[in-house]
């Protein structure tokens, strides 16, 4: 018997509810025995329930409600996972030990590996950092810190409407991951704060940022070795050492960097705004194809700094000059004020000079007065209004 038309057009959107209901399972962890006061360790619980995820043959949803929940050193693998879509979806706070030495030495608080299709959603990751900021300033015995959140070896993640407090370490790691999409996030930590970097990428490909603020005592997001086809758009940076390609060139045998997009940005009171630095060492390592595309510097120190000298504290540094090639690299539509006079600092490389660099488009001040330029090894051209002059 055919159903009448109406009938069945009402009848559409509760067969697409039941659909897909069917079709996700949700695994609680409160029912694997997580406990939302902050006091109890659940790492048991949550490593649970994504066994149970994992091994479900249906898309699913680790759900974490509002509450905090205190977890220990937790690694995800996926090497047995029977899907590809699991969401972690948080409406709690996850939180580090108070004693920074219980996952100090770790390497990583949350690590996912070899995972695929992993999605995580809202909430909030505590990596409760403070007190070993504090041990390091003082010079003491410390651990090295855990990164909050790290991927390795991934593919087709989507980090969503998260946010990371007071990592030990880095907030957030993707090494040798494929097709990553991070949205929306916030990040923060004092701009005292050590090695608290708020992104770091390195052997990645196909990785997108978008609509984030990030707030540090390192770098808003650093750019390793081997990181291509990047696009980080509509990111808020500050406090912090700015963006970062590099440091690069530690290895005499080491991967480039190559296709990144990086607009519509915004850096205020950061040490560095768009920076690429280089290790004074030997190496095969490159930077190239890259666009810096309408960038606003507010009261920043070095907006544009190109560094191939890096060596601190002179070490390891046998001999001083780069080997990292940098090339076809532009800066355009960048504005704002410098806080200090020297506003755009490119310092390539007497051994491996720049070439392909082009200035279009740059308005920078300092102190409501015309800014200086201190430029060496490097060869393109600048196109527009260009203010400081007399770089290229």
């Amino acid at each position: 018997m055919a159903y009448p038309r109406k009938l069945f057009s009402l009848a559409l959107p509760f067969l697409f509810f039941f659909l897909s209901s069917a079709s996700t399972i949700t695994y609680n962890v409160r029912k694997f025995g997580a406990k939302p006061d902050g006091k109890a360790d659940s790492t048991k619980a949550f490593l649970s329930a994504w066994a149970a995820a994992c091994a479900s043959v249906k898309s699913a949803t680790i759900y974490v409600p509002r509450g905090r929940y205190l977890l220990g050193a937790a690694s995800f693998g996926g090497n047995k996972c029977k899907n590809n879509a699991i969401k972690i979806s948080i409406d709690g706070t996850l939180v580090a030990p108070s004693n920074y030495r219980t996952i100090g030495y770790s390497g990583n608080w949350l690590k996912f590996e070899r995972v695929d299709g992993v999605t995580i959603s809202g909430g909030t990751l505590d990596g409760q950092g403070i007190s070993l900021w504090n041990c390091k300033a003082s010079k003491s015995n410390c651990p090295g810190g855990a990164t909050t959140l790290a991927f390795y070896n991934s593919n087709n993640i989507v980090i969503s409407k998260l946010t990371s407090l007071n990592s030990q370490m880095f907030h957030v790691l993707l090494y040798g991951c494929q097709n990553a999409k991070l949205q929306g996030m916030k990040i923060s930590a004092s701009a005292t704060s050590p090695n608290t970097d708020g992104i770091h990428i390195s052997g990645s490909s196909g990785v997108t940022i978008l609509g984030s603020n990030i707030a540090t005592g390192d770098d808003c997001i650093s750019i390793g070795p081997g990181a291509s086809n990047l696009w980080i758009e509509n990111v808020s940076c500050g406090p912090g050492h700015g963006i970062s390609i590099g440091s690069l060139g530690w290895d005499m045998q080491e991967p480039g960097v190559q296709n990144l997009t990086v607009k519509t940005v915004t850096f205020r009171d950061t040490q560095n705004g768009l920076r690429i630095k280089t290790w004074a060492r030997p190496s095969n390592g490159f930077v190239k194809r890259v666009l810096f595309q309408n960038a606003v510097m507010l009261n920043v120190r070095y907006p544009i700094i190109i560094d191939q000298s890096y060596c601190p504290s002179k070490n390891n540094c046998p001999y001083q000059g780069s080997g990292v090639k940098i090339s076809d690299v532009t800066y355009q539509q960048i504005h704002g004020t410098s806080s200090s006079q020297v506003a755009i600092a490119i310092g390539c490389s007497k051994d491996s000079p720049c070439s392909g660099i082009r200035l279009q488009e740059v308005n920078l001040r300092y102190m409501n007065q015309p800014a200086q330029v201190s430029c060496s090894n490097v060869a393109g051209t600048s196109t527009g209004f260009v203010q400081p002059k007399g770089c290229l």
